[in-house]
């Protein structure tokens, strides 16, 4: 018995290396072989994100986040969750194998038994059992496998994907707090002192120096810039709450914040080429991954309109007994091979095998269009990176202007050359000047995020905490 159930299993271990699943055939990548606009070429290798980002204060608040944000925390436990699922479904690759005991005591009625007379029996029995083990000539057992396998690594990359999406949003919520608070601070200013020159326009209006048109266009003034500062309190409120929840704990014993002009955050990453995505984004990875499942299971499927052939086996002692139970004669043993073949099932296995085909051309279109989406935030982030800085100098020579056209307003009116509406539109419109550099910074800081993501990001920490 033990002869015979040894090379059947090593006979299994033999065939299970047949697979009836396709094979593999990564897709064409469905995307121009460069970006539409020009890229520096190099190393695209994605760098850690403490080098990315060397605000001590964001780094603080992005470590955080990774230690303590329930999504990520989710995901992290979907990882453990198909992990765990993959060592249920990889168990069935080889022999399950249980020890036995068990007793059993009946009695039988007089009316019926051999005797006439009632006959009380009883068994003992101890020995060690193969339940149901499958010779898998097939591959339907090994391409479940690989299915599940595919599966827990597609729920791992997608584990990376949520980690670098944290330190991006982490670093994009922190970069638009710091703007709200700049915004704030400038809107603080411009509403003091658009409070003196209103002061000072009513001693004015009261002595008869200026017009109620003069008093009226200084409180239109004033009550914008409250209007603004109310605004832009609730706004920096509202995203300290919104850092404050990425983070996964309240914003306390944090290193002293920067301004956006002193962010020193990296931003000319090389872009590569296109095809360097597949290699680099996580996201990709993983609907590859699923790809592969969906691959493996067209196999299992297809193995499905074969016999399918199991084998149950058991050895040990018995006896009526229980003192008898290891007494020479009392061995006991059972081998049940067991073949199905299918014959009529209503169409179930060609409906099964219908639904893996349909599913692996959904995960190729899944597939493609995760390539596609890449390609697209790709582009998207060097087409802004290319401008962003002339942005930036352009609103800052605005400005400029602006303030020197306040300061020449001002002298013109204070020498009666022009009116005090020079001087409230000059100073408006400096007021939003300030504020559309403020903006522009933010955008030019967020785009380099916006980069770092969509050219795969970076996890490794190459500095200590």
């Amino acid at each position: 018995m033990s002869k015979q159930l040894t090379l059947s299993l090593l006979a299994a271990a033999v065939l299970s290396a047949c697979s009836m699943a396709p094979t593999y055939e990564r897709p064409a990548s469905p995307v121009a072989a460069a970006y539409p606009t020009v890229a520096e070429a190099g190393d695209a290798t994605a760098t850690g994100w403490r080098n990315f980002f060397p605000d001590q204060r964001l780094q603080s608040l992005i470590a955080a986040a990774l230690e303590n944000n329930r999504d990520l925390r989710i995901a992290a436990l979907r990882i453990e969750e198909a992990r765990a699922q993959y060592g249920v479904q990889s168990a069935d690759l080889l022999p399950n194998f249980n020890a036995t005991a068990g007793a059993t005591r009946s009695r039988t009625p007089g009316g019926v038994s051999p005797t006439g007379s009632p006959i009380v029996s009883s068994t003992y029995q101890v020995g060690l059992g193969l339940s149901a083990f499958e010779l898998d000539f097939f591959g339907r057992v090994r391409s479940l496998n690989d299915a599940s396998l595919a599966q827990y690594l597609a729920t791992e990359e997608a584990g990376r994907a949520a980690r670098i999406s944290l330190v991006a949003e982490v670093a994009k919520a922190y970069l638009a707090e710091r703007a709200f608070d700049e915004q704030y601070e400038l809107a603080r200013k411009t509403f003091e002192s658009r409070e003196s020159a209103y002061k000072l326009a009513k001693q004015r209006f009261d002595v008869g120096a200026s017009s109620a048109l003069d008093l009226r266009q200084n409180e239109t003034l004033l009550q914008s810039a409250r209007a603004s500062l109310a605004t832009l309190t609730r706004q920096r409120a509202q995203a300290s709450n919104a850092l404050a929840l990425l983070a996964g704990k309240p914003l306390t014993d944090l290193p002293a914040a920067q301004s956006l002009s002193e962010q020193n955050i990296v931003t000319e990453i090389p872009a590569g080429l296109p095809s360097d995505l597949l290699e680099r984004r996580p996201d990709i990875r993983a609907a590859e991954q699923r790809l592969r499942a969906a691959n493996a299971n067209i196999g299992a499927a297809r193995a499905a309109f074969f016999p399918r052939i199991s084998l149950t086996a058991a050895t040990g002692t018995a006896s009526g007994d229980l003192s008898g139970l290891f007494e020479s004669g009392s061995r006991s043993w059972s081998f049940v091979p067991q073949l199905v073949l299918p014959i009529f099932d209503a169409g179930r296995n060609s409906a099964n095998l219908n639904l893996a085909e349909v599913r692996k051309n959904v995960a190729i279109a899944e597939y493609e269009k995760s390539i596609q989406t890449a390609f697209r935030e790709a582009a998207d982030a060097l087409a802004a990176r290319a401008t962003l800085d002339e942005q930036i100098d352009a609103q800052r020579a605005v400005l400029e202007a602006q303030a020197e056209r306040l300061k020449l307003a001002d002298l013109r009116y204070r020498n009666g050359v022009a009116s005090s509406l020079d001087v409230l539109d000059a100073q408006r419109e400096l007021f939003s000047a300030e504020q559309a550099l403020v903006q522009a910074r933010l955008q030019r800081l967020t785009n380099a995020v916006d980069l770092y993501r969509a050219l795969g990001g970076g996890l490794a920490e190459t500095t200590a905490k």
